[in-house]
């Protein structure tokens, strides 16, 4: 058994954080591959090291100083050494660095040095082999990640040392330089040492015991989900859960490695896996695994008696994608069709839209319903429950939330229904109490 653990910033936050981080790694001889982020906040009123980095390369762009940003940096790591009695001198090596900054220092350079010497003193406090992701971790000229090389590299590392931890966030370019990947980006570090590592398990540690069934904003204390496939994630994110970025998954999801999101702080947790496929479930399993939604969609209706929905649907597209907005949902009639589209996307473009759909498709009539919410109830067992639709479709009609149009996905994972936007956090706490409170 081989299992990647990646902590976020949260679980590196401070030495009391270094604990609980050693705690579980201790507990489990399996967890050979750390992957660390930099410190993040120790409480709402403190700050991402990342945060401070990018506010310090601001102030050498412009000529400020940035030496208080930096000595609140260097605070923060000299007080996790001595806390924890370490011998890495932290404090040396960066003030060398700091030494050599100015205004033509590289910003990825520059911030990936919150997850540089968080790592270097998390893998003495652990007895792991520091690798660093400039030696581990390569990008292709064009900026994307080469996995090929980058395999081979933590592969040979892992086989070399046994236990290895690696900074996540950055990786190295073929010129040789720093190359930060987008916020998150410790989670696509960890995912591609799993991948590397041909992984059983890549655990994702962090803040929250797994991913809940809805957005606790809205719903109280909304259920954990407990086993979800890659697929329902997607059509979760989609929908607009706060959710694992779907690049962060990618690498372990296309050899089918199982994700466990965990809560470094509540350990004892299962927290919520993240698998290919589930194949048998008992019978107590809920049938939809999730709700999420979105606001601020517009459906534009197209009607016209003998409609030809093939050719008409085609120029309305057309139209629609020389405006660059994309269609989210498409339902079609006998004699009209409806697309549903992000009010946003549309922008001030919705009159030319609307005139350039009555030159090519000449159609009876045209019109636009703005506030629309899309809710989505996501799950791999609707479809073989019978009546669900009309148990969803009854219980928002009982709370007189009226449904604007209705849409399933051609996977049946999803059925998604548009709401009026005032609407939107009842027809979540009404498809949340019906199928799964």
């Amino acid at each position: 058994m081989l299992k990647v653990a990646k902590f976020g910033g949260s679980s590196v936050a401070g030495a009391e954080q270094f604990k609980k981080v050693k705690a579980i790694i201790e507990a489990d001889p399996a967890r050979r591959i750390v992957v660390s982020s930099a410190a993040g906040k120790r409480s709402s009123e403190d700050h991402k090291l990342t945060d401070l980095l990018y506010l310090c390369h601001a102030h050498l762009t412009y000529g400020v100083s940035c030496d208080d940003i930096l000595e609140t940096i260097l605070r923060r790591f000299v007080e996790i050494k001595e806390a924890l009695g370490l011998s890495y001198d932290v404090e040396a090596e960066l003030r060398a660095y700091m030494a050599r900054l100015n205004k033509d220092t590289p910003v990825d350079e520059l911030v990936s040095r919150g997850e540089y010497f968080t790592s270097r003193l998390l893998a003495e406090y652990l007895g792991y082999t520091f690798v660093d992701a400039a030696s581990s971790v390569f990008f292709t000229v064009e900026g994307r990640i080469d996995k090929e090389r980058t395999y081979e590299a933590i592969s040979a590392a892992l086989k070399a040392n046994g236990r290895i931890l690696i900074p996540g966030f950055y990786g190295r370019l073929p010129s040789g330089k720093i190359r930060v990947m987008s916020r998150g980006g410790s989670d696509i570090s960890g995912a591609l040492a799993a991948a590397a590592a041909d992984a059983d398990v890549y655990e994702n540690w962090t803040d929250v015991s797994g991913i809940l069934m809805a957005d606790p904003r809205i719903v109280k204390d909304p259920a954990p989900i407990a086993k979800i496939t890659y697929a329902e994630l997607r059509e979760l994110a989609f929908m607009g859960a706060s959710v694992l970025h779907e690049d962060s998954i990618q690498p372990v999801k296309e050899k089918g490695i199982a994700l466990n999101i965990r809560n470094t702080n509540r350990p004892q947790d299962p927290g919520t896996m993240i698998v290919d496929s589930i194949e048998a479930e008992g019978s107590h399993e809920r049938f939809i695994t999730g709700i999420a939604g979105r606001r601020n969609f517009s459906i534009l209706t197209v009607q016209k008696r003998n409609l030809n929905a093939n050719r008409s649907l085609s120029q309305a597209l057309d139209i629609l994608d020389r405006y660059k907005a994309p269609v989210e949902h498409i339902t079609l009639g006998l004699d009209s069709f409806a697309l549903v589209l992000s009010t946003g996307a549309l922008g001030e473009a919705v009159y030319e839209v609307i005139a350039d759909l009555k030159k090519e498709c000449a159609p009876d009539d045209v019109s636009v319903q703005e506030g629309i919410a899309l809710v989505a109830a996501v799950g791999r067992k609707m479809t073989s429950k019978p009546g669900v639709s009309g148990r969803l479709f009854k219980a928002l009609g009982d709370a007189g939330v009226n449904i604007r149009t209705i849409a399933q996905g051609s996977d049946e994972l999803a059925i998604i229904v548009g709401v009026e936007n005032e609407q939107f956090e009842t027809a979540i706490r009404v498809m949340y109490d019906g199928f799964a409170g």
